[in-house]
């Protein structure tokens, strides 16, 4: 349970300040960092959709980060759709395998889309081109509640 409770934080802690140091946005990035932001968007919706079979449907912690993503990237209008896809694909993809609803299994998937999460965001993170402080903002998505 410890780790469950560093790991979720820490992974919120990564989405919320790396988006908001990173002024290379979505159509600046290398093929490969745009697959990652896409990566990202699917485990993102599995995040919301795992937590929100414990927390309940009116839980939007993962889904605002996922706005607050999308805000910062500023991608056109199409990588936007296609991070929707994704993000919505995930989601789907996490409710349809945990029917169940909360369950350990449904908690243990939870924490595995998160270590992809964080092991995606931490790799993006690495890969800025520009950071420039007077765009970053404090995150204005954050309801809150802390992660589990």
């Amino acid at each position: 349970m410890l780790r469950k409770r560093v790991l979720v934080p820490a992974l919120a802690a990564l989405l919320l300040t790396a988006p908001a140091a990173l002024t290379a946005h979505a159509q600046e990035r290398e093929p490969a960092d745009r697959q990652r932001l896409l990566d990202l968007a699917y485990a993102l919706g599995q995040s919301h959709a795992l937590r929100q079979a414990c927390e309940g449907a009116a839980d939007q912690f993962w889904r605002a980060r996922m706005m607050r993503l999308i805000d910062v990237e500023q991608s056109d209008a199409a990588f936007t759709d296609k991070l929707r896809d994704r993000f919505n694909g995930g989601f789907a993809a996490s409710q349809a395998g945990h029917p169940e609803g909360c369950s350990p299994e449904s908690r243990r998937a939870e924490r595995q889309a998160a270590q992809r999460g964080r092991a995606l965001a931490s790799k993006l993170s690495q890969t800025v081109v520009t950071n420039d402080p007077e765009q970053a903002s404090p995150d204005s998505v954050a309801d809150g509640r802390a992660a589990r």
